[in-house]
């Protein structure tokens, strides 16, 4: 079975039991905010709200995914969708239809994970323990700007892997590469979870194979992550809303998710399992 589907078939597990909610609306930066982000190298995400109030949040700025949820999905246009069917659509669905896939299988990722009564662990440190020591060489699939410049006065070497061209080359201990095997000797890899919803991880997964440590990083990190486990990634970690409604009004505002929200992290270890999240409803 392709990734795409293994994510979604827990969620079809629960829906032979219970009814799930349907969506409400679907919550969007504006243009400008957009516009802004790309110009500073930020990112802006979507909320897709549930009928119960829970959220669900992705990426909206690869290529012109954002322009054309503007205008083809509008504040109401998804209003009473069947969120099961939209995340059942993830598979197959391309561009916009792709983002608005991932939120509503995030949603009602977190919808399971809520009801269940499981506690969400704070996010600790993404590179695992004990810390990486000054020499050893890390992976990055994405460029996270933030750490860098901290794990380079560490005295750590880095290799990022990135889509844009014009970043590639080499500064000292900083190698920006458009080749995924350039991480096959990283024994720590962080990893956006964008590339779940561009559609290039199940591809990239094979290259990272090698390293003890896999992070899935992102506030796009919000699945069921099983699947993702049982291929090798061994920790997934995001941003959990606190405030629903204060991020409702953040992403509408373009401030995003910073104020209205925590890190957390699920290891491999102390993941439970959907089906322990089946047992306990």
């Amino acid at each position: 079975m392709r990734l795409d589907d293994e994510l979604v078939a827990p969620l079809r597990a629960v829906a032979e039991r219970f009814a799930l909610p349907k969506v409400r609306v679907l919550h969007l930066p504006p243009r400008e905010a957009v516009q802004a982000a790309r110009r500073a190298g930020r990112g802006e995400f979507c909320l897709l709200e549930l009928d119960d109030g829970t959220p669900g949040a992705a990426y909206v700025m690869l290529d012109d995914d954002h322009e054309a949820l503007l205008l083809g999905h509008g504040a109401e246009a998804l209003a009473g969708a069947d969120a099961l069917a939209l995340a059942a659509s993830f598979g197959a669905a391309r561009g916009a239809r792709r983002v608005v896939a991932w939120a509503a299988l995030g949603a009602l990722s977190r919808w399971l994970v809520e009801r269940a009564g499981l506690e969400v662990p704070r996010g600790g440190d993404p590179w695992g323990r004990p810390a990486p020591l000054p020499g050893e060489h890390l992976g990055m699939v994405g460029l996270f700007t933030p750490m860098v410049a901290p794990l380079l006065q560490a005295g750590l070497r880095l290799t990022v892997l990135e889509l844009q061209p014009e970043l590639a080359g080499r500064r000292d201990a900083l190698t920006v590469t458009l080749d995924p095997a350039a991480l096959q000797d990283c024994p720590r890899i962080v990893c956006t979870a964008t590339t779940l919803i561009n559609g290039s991880l199940e591809a990239l997964l094979p290259h990272l194979r090698h390293a003890r440590h896999l992070a899935l990083l992102g506030p796009s990190a919000g699945c069921l992550p099983d699947a993702l486990f049982a291929r090798g990634v061994t920790q997934i970690g995001g941003r959990w809303i606190t405030d629903p409604a204060g991020a409702i009004d953040a992403v509408r505002a373009g401030r995003g998710l910073g104020e209205v929200s925590r890190k957390f992290a699920f290891s491999r270890d102390d993941w439970p399992g959907c089906r322990a999240l089946l047992e306990r409803l």
